[in-house]
């Protein structure tokens, strides 16, 4: 079990690797990995019940101690990253189904992926937690109402069945997850170490799936995707940093904002694309989940080498 887990932390770390290689060798091979397509959402709701496993009542708990910065990081990702993907559809005049994805991506909630980074970054790892499960449990109600704002001048939006979905395969797995926590806790805190081997290949074979069914859309438009995601990622980033700062938070809750604005469920906006619009919908998620598990971890070495210049310690340093 003690080697399990040690390769499973490593293919952990190396998430952003294997995601890499077999996207290229769906690109390179569709027909290899096109079976994968039908278990989106199966693979999505393993990602979910494994979150779930690892949840607590006490990752909640700073909803009631620290009501207004959790207020803050929710406001953050569920406006900054939504508007920000609208307004660089209408920008850079994407085409429907492209601009539908990159608003899809934009109206997910925070990743998982997201507490990793703020725990890296020496951020507020309690407050990335609690955001994080505060804006997932909202989803079902808040994103199919943004992709319905943002998306419905493009293609026809159906909040109720968005709504069911989200149900299925984000909020049913999670709350099985805690239950099981719950009922099972010691043998859950053992099972829990290899759970990052089995987020890490659910997610890689759900970006083969899209990269293998979207393989001629990707060769056309492949660069455009990759260069608005980018943009949309870094700018989530930012201006995530900049709300903290704005609200002259301290700098672990302005890298834990500008990572919990920035990176999102990219996974969920796969699961969705595929079942509510088109597969080239469903790309940005998959270029998403990429990209942000490469920009994740520059910034939070970037933000770990940081330090804190608040009054206090400029006082000590003179």
């Amino acid at each position: 079990m003690a080697a399990l887990a040690k390769f499973s932390a490593f293919v952990g770390k190396t998430f952003a690797v294997w995601v890499i290689i077999f996207a290229f060798l769906a690109y390179f091979s569709p027909d290899t990995f096109k079976f994968l397509a039908p278990y989106i959402s199966l693979l999505l709701g393993i990602v979910m019940f494994g979150m779930g496993l690892t949840l607590r009542a006490k990752d909640f708990s700073e909803v009631v101690t620290r009501p207004f910065d959790v207020i803050i990081g929710i406001l953050g990702q569920f406006v900054i990253m939504p508007l920000t993907a609208y307004l660089l559809c209408l920008a850079l005049q994407l085409p429907s189904e492209i601009a539908v994805g990159v608003i899809l991506v934009g109206c997910c909630p925070g990743g998982t992926a997201s507490n990793v980074m703020t725990f890296l970054g020496k951020g507020d790892v309690p407050l990335s937690v609690t955001i994080s499960a505060c804006t997932t449990v909202m989803a079902p109600i808040v994103t199919p109402a943004l992709i319905y704002l943002f998306a419905n001048q493009w293609v026809e939006v159906d909040p109720w069945g968005m709504f069911m979905s989200i149900v299925q395969i984000v909020i049913l797995p999670i709350v099985a997850g805690v239950i099981v926590n719950s009922l099972f806790g010691k043998v859950v805190r053992q099972a829990v170490t290899v759970l990052p081997l089995i987020s890490v290949l659910a997610i890689v074979a759900i970006v083969c799936a899209v990269v293998a069914v979207s393989q001629k859309q990707i060769a056309e438009t492949g660069a455009l995707i990759f260069a608005v995601v980018v943009l949309h990622n870094g700018l989530g980033l930012l201006f995530g940093y900049l709300l903290a700062k704005v609200f002259k938070m301290p700098l672990p809750k302005r890298k834990t904002l500008s990572i919990e604005v920035g990176m999102q469920n990219s996974g969920l906006g796969v699961a969705l694309a595929m079942a509510h619009f088109s597969p080239l919908s469903a790309v940005p998620s998959a270029i998403f989940s990429v990209w942000h598990n490469i920009s994740g971890p520059i910034l939070a070495t970037i933000f770990a080498n940081m330090k804190d210049e608040t009054p206090a310690k400029k006082a000590e340093a003179k």
